[in-house]
């Protein structure tokens, strides 16, 4: 069964007179608990497609055609607020730059996806608590992000898209910047995630990152899939997430 559907997808970024064809006419699908790898080099598309899943474009960005699908809802005919909550409970964003807000703390930062879908604050403790152990930076809950390292940064930004047990999690170069073994930490928390019932979509120019799992690869290039190294999808059923809320 797939959990996204992508059918004839194409992104325009229009700037100053000129236009790019970002995303070029995509169609993928991709199954419920799979781990998939987006892969290309810099300005292959792979991130532009993240971010039209999650209806997120950089400014000048439009998408001109094509469907994104969720489970059987079409994302495009969702309002603007619709789309937040989406954003914010069943899909999960990682961010190359993190996008962390500097003047808030660690805590603040996660719980503020919460006020958006507005949970009491009484839940915000124990959510926010379960994503920083899942990345073992619970003890950081206080600091402000100009306090971590960029490691720390990264987990951070994972434990934010973690935090709702989503059904999605889209990954944009999330090892872009570390060095080996915290590359290693950061695949094993994606295992983790898809464990628990996570789809988990990584945007990479590194290959042998996903090549090595063993999960299936598309390979991008000005906006098209051109090729596909196929694996068996691991199908794993939703279960006990985080917070005890999978299903």
């Amino acid at each position: 069964m797939s959990v996204l559907e992508i059918r004839d997808l194409r992104v325009e970024i229009r700037l100053r007179g000129s236009t790019v064809h970002a995303v070029n006419g995509v169609d993928l699908q991709v199954a419920e608990g799979e781990t998939l790898g987006l892969v290309g080099e810099s300005g292959c598309g792979k991130t532009m497609l993240g971010s039209s899943i999650i209806r997120l474009l950089p400014p000048g960005g439009v998408i001109t055609g094509g469907q994104v699908r969720l489970g059987d809802r079409d994302l495009a005919g969702l309002s603007n607020a619709g789309m937040r909550n989406v954003r914010g409970g069943e899909i999960g964003m990682v961010f190359q730059d993190f996008k962390l807000i500097e003047r808030m703390t660690v805590f603040e930062n996660l719980s503020f996806i919460l006020t958006i879908l507005g949970l009491p604050p009484r839940e915000h403790k124990k959510r926010v608590y379960g994503a920083l152990r899942a990345v073992s930076l619970h003890h950081k809950l206080n600091a402000y992000p100009l306090q971590l390292s960029g490691g720390e940064q990264q987990r951070i930004a994972i434990a934010r898209a973690l935090i709702n047990d989503p059904l999605v999690i889209v990954a944009d170069e999330p090892t872009g910047n570390l060095d080996p073994d915290l590359t290693q930490e950061i695949v094993q928390i994606f295992a983790e995630a898809n464990l628990r019932g996570s789809t988990v979509l990584i945007a990479t120019h590194d290959r042998e990152l996903i090549a090595q799992s063993g999960r299936r690869v598309i390979i991008l290039d000005h906006g098209r899939i051109t090729d596909e190294k196929a694996a068996t999808p691991q199908r794993v059923p939703r279960v006990e997430g985080l917070f005890g809320i999978g299903g």
